[in-house]
């Protein structure tokens, strides 16, 4: 029926009463209802429906409400006084009202407790999106927090939480003398055909983060906290966030759909046009379709594009047209077929209260016609077939025709053409070798769609791998993904669509053998190819742990570790794509690896620490601080650094913790800092993380592994070396209250702060440079640290001023220009420029070599030239035109580093016998 200006509800009760007996006995059962309707009164007539639900028999109330609100909707609706929008907006209000009650009424017989505490509904389906059927059922998800869920002392909260879903499902769904509420549907649980009515929290959040199936994810785009523990619910679905919106492209959810929309079609026994039997949800160009085509479109793009995160399918339409994923146009065809679909269903489902979607036939197809406000069935008919078909041919676009028998296969001499022509080496042997990728023999190409995608990628692929350093190589190491790769036709598709991603994985395959061989571990790294947004970045130090924080699976210590070291990997090889690539300075990467330690580090700690004093409580006023040196106190990290550490602690090295099984403090400082250590560098289901180096602690390898901040400060004072002192220039206090941290940063101050001799101090940095001379040699000619003229010199000379105290002018450099004794050599460099200890124009030269270390320690990790793409691929990382100009430009920096060092220290650079004779 067309929309009416103005409600006509004396012909809709009179339609109510001809067409529809369920509608006509609930009308004669509800007089005071229908007095309110007769007189138009559409407002009146649903708070009077709401009242029926304040019985205080919860088992009355919810079907007494529930069959006056279907009356009151079904009349308003047919009067045209209620648009689609309200008619679902209060269906979907009641079922959460109901299913809360529910849950209220089921917790409260059992404990007396008026609480919902740890129970939680999520909804999904149309209670999910907010536009349910007149005639639905719920699909809700019933979870469990086993801490906090309300029971008897006696229950245990497993057997607690069945007992409450049993109930809750009985008082909404059993037939009564009133009727009933609302059908219930579990079976959207996670692993429905083994798992328990209510499943608890960690169980579903280990399913949704690492077991669930590809139409749970279209399902969870709808998904709603609508009942019982509604905080906790919300807190869920912000977890399992991740899983639902991919951050790529997702171009596999067409493939998914496509499969899902053929075996619907091809189950379905009704018939494919409009008439009796045509099924209006599950038909072609039926509900089911106009949903799918706006979910796919949400799951695509809605990983990137926060708009499209909308649970209604019209208001799903409407924000894809608007960001301009899919055409006004078609976005207002779907959303007006849509509507009208679902009001006709509502007429079918009104005439006896039964969940039907089919068109009957004959009379009973003239009766709802009429229902409707339609001359008979025909008529109905024919309105259906032109909607279908405008709604099914824009839906066809999306998934297209089924597909066709696959084309006939290219022989292996085809393919052994092409890569001759290409320039392998032995090309039949290699073409082989790929054809017998697609057997079946990796998950990755098995199915149809798969080796149709793979069939698409190869040609571009071979020729980006034949333009590589190491053709084979690159092969070869593609292979090892093929092989760990449970499913890669989003992967393949994406990489036809975006030819630049194939340079991209190429690159990685053969410039850099580390990201290689994490490629080739964890093959899901295979997104941060993929995604743009992956290849910014990272932020600031407490954003990072968030990252981590967020990606744990459960709340525990273990679990922590594993995402500390997912989301390290994550961001390692994002950071070294982008420096292959030469998307980012690689003095902002060496930043960006030391914020990724540190947040490590920091969260990795904290949680040791819970972890340790669960067993052996506190040590009373007293608590672990870390200290970093080297380039992780420089803010500086490569890819291949360790972390140099110092474990120290406050207070009284004579104190006792106060846990059920106390230690000393010494014996409890040092077994937590070796249980930091190993949660930095054990390997976990998740692999490795850091290499932690403590031998810059007091006394070193003979030392113990922490002590107290005051013996710290003593050694220093009095027993260190001078060696000991240059490497706390690079000292920084990473982990430890604000209180802590004022402490030691004092100690060190009072250290490095404290006079010496020049002519010692002189004679102390040339024989340790002359030392490290004989025992460590550069590995190449791009050994930007060891080369005479490196990064070591820069340093040396940096810390001999830093410890000399005094600026030019012979003002103390703490009061003067206290950058320059700032642990980042970047910083310290120009308070020493401006305290006139060195020239300006040392900073370029340092700034040149450390870009060649951290691009070095990926493309050229031996020191050695390397392959003509990874020469070009280091010079361009370094800022230079070509691997010629950066050669230059590095021996003219080392140069220039050597007479600055002759300069301050008046001589030349001790260097080994091996490289003077180069």
């Amino acid at each position: 029926m067309g929309e009416n200006l103005q409600p006509d509800w004396g012909s809709a009760l009179r339609r109510a009463r001809d067409h529809a007996p369920f509608l006509a006995r609930a009308l004669d059962r509800q007089p005071e209802l229908a007095a309110l309707l007769s007189k138009g009164d559409g407002e009146a007539a649903l708070q009077w429906a709401r009242a029926q639900g304040e019985h205080a028999d919860a088992e009355v109330a919810l079907r007494r409400e529930r069959l006056a609100l279907a009356t009151a909707v079904a009349v308003g609706d047919l009067a045209g006084a209620f648009p689609l929008t309200r008619v679902v907006h209060e269906l979907t209000a009641f079922a959460d009202r109901a299913l809360d009650r529910a849950i209220r009424t089921a917790i409260a017989e059992r404990t007396g407790e008026e609480s919902t505490a740890g129970f939680i509904a999520l909804a999904l389906g149309k209670q999910g999106a907010g536009e349910l059927n007149y005639s639905s059922d719920i699909d809700p998800i019933f979870l469990y927090d086993r801490t906090r869920l309300p029971r008897r002392s006696s229950d245990d909260p497993g057997e607690a939480a069945q007992r409450y879903a049993r109930r809750i499902v009985a008082l909404l769904s059993a037939n009564t003398d009133e009727g009933y509420a609302l059908r219930v549907d579990l079976r959207l649980r996670p692993a429905s055909e083994i798992s328990p009515l209510a499943v608890p929290v960690g169980t579903a959040l280990t399913h949704y983060q690492g077991q669930a199936l590809a139409w749970e994810r279209a399902a969870f785009t709808r998904a709603r906290a609508a009942a019982g523990d509604i905080a906790a619910g919300e807190d869920f679905l912000a977890t399992i966030r991740p899983f639902v919106w991919r951050s790529q492209l997702d171009f596999g959810a067409i493939e998914e759909i496509r499969a899902l929309t053929l075996r619907i079609r091809e189950s379905h026994e009704g018939p494919p046009a409009p008439g009796p039997g045509f099924d209006l949800k599950r038909g072609r160009g039926g509900i089911r379709e106009i949903e799918f085509y706006a979910q796919t479109h949400q799951l695509i793009h809605g990983g990137r594009d926060l708009s499209l995160r909308v649970r209604g399918t019209r208001a799903a339409l409407d924000a894809l047209a608007a960001a301009g994923w899919i055409s006004a146009e078609n976005a207002a065809v779907l959303g007006e077929g849509y509507d009208r679909l679902r009001a006709l269903e509502h007429r079918l489902q009104m005439v006896n209260d039964r969940q039907t979607h089919s068109l009957p036939e004959a009379a009973a197809l003239d009766n709802v016609a009429r229902l409707d406000g339609l001359a008979d069935g025909a008529a109905l008919v024919e309105e259906l077939t032109q909607l279908t078909n405008r709604t099914a041919r824009i839906y066809e676009e999306l998934i297209g025709a089924p597909e066709a028998a696959p084309a006939p296969v290219a022989q292996a001499s085809d393919l052994a053409h092409q890569l001759a022509e290409l320039g392998f080496e032995e090309p039949e042997t290699l073409a082989e070798r790929i054809e017998g990728w697609r057997d079946g023999r990796h998950a990755a190409i098995r199915s149809p769609q798969a080796v149709a995608a793979w069939d698409r990628l190869c040609p571009a692929l071979m020729k980006a791998m034949a333009a590589s350093d190491d053709p084979p190589r690159a092969i070869t190491r593609f292979e090892r993904i093929l092989e760990s790769v449970p499913s890669a036709i989003t992967t393949f598709r994406l990489l036809a669509a975006r030819p630049h991603l194939i340079d991209r994985l190429v690159a990685a395959l053969t410039l850099a053998p580390v990201l290689a061989d994490e490629l080739a571990r964890k093959p899901e790294l295979l997104d941060t190819l993929l995604d743009r947004h992956a290849l910014d970045l990272p932020g600031e130090v407490p954003a990072i742990a968030a990252r981590m924080r967020g990606a744990a699976v459960r709340d525990d210590y273990e679990a922590l570790l594993d995402a500390i070291r997912v989301i390290t990997g994550e961001i390692r090889f994002a950071l070294g794509i982008q420096l292959i690539e030469g998307l980012a300075d690689p003095l902002a990467i060496a930043r960006a690896l030391s914020r990724t330690a540190e947040a490590a580090l920091d969260l990795a700690a904290q949680a040791t620490v819970e972890e340790f004093a669960a067993k052996h409580g506190r040590v009373p006023d007293s608590e672990l601080v870390v200290l970093g040196l080297g380039r992780l106190g420089g803010g500086a990290l490569t890819h291949a650094s360790d972390l140099d550490i110092v474990y120290l602690f406050t207070g009284n090295f004579s104190a006792q913790s106060d846990g059920p099984r106390p230690l000393g403090a010494t014996v409890y400082y040092n077994r937590l800092a070796s249980r930091v250590s190993a949660a930095l560098s054990v390997p976990t289901a998740q692999g490795a993380l850091y290499e932690v180096d403590t031998r810059l602690r007091p006394q070193g390898n003979q030392g113990p592994l922490a002590v107290s901040c005051e013996a710290f400060g003593k050694y220093q004072r009095e027993a260190a070396w001078t060696w000991e002192h240059m490497a706390l220039a690079r000292a920084r206090v990473l982990f430890g209250s604000s209180r802590a941290r004022r402490e030691l940063e004092a100690v060190l101050a009072e250290v490095l702060h404290a006079p010496r001799g020049q002519a010692e101090l002189r004679k102390a940095v040339l024989e340790m440079r002359a030392e490290m001379a004989k025992h460590k040699h550069p590995g190449g000619m791009l050994d930007a640290k060891l080369s005479r003229g490196g990064l070591v010199d820069i340093e040396f000379l940096v810390h001999y001023l830093q410890l000399g105290g005094a600026a030019a002018d012979g003002s103390a450099l703490a009061d003067t220009a206290p950058a320059a004794l700032d642990p980042d050599l970047e910083i310290a460099i120009g308070g020493l420029v401006e305290a006139g200890l060195l020239p300006a124009d040392v900073a370029a030269p340092h700034a040149l070599m450390t870009r060649m270390l951290v691009a070095g320690r990926l493309l050229a990790p031996d020191g050695r030239e390397p392959p003509p793409g990874g020469a070009r691929a280091l010079a361009r990382a370094c800022g230079y035109a070509s691997y010629a100009d950066l050669l230059q430009a590095f021996g003219e920096a080392r140069q220039r580093v050597a007479d600055i060092w002759k300069q301050i220290l008046g001589t030349d650079i001790q260097t080994s016998e091996q490289e003077t004779t180069k």
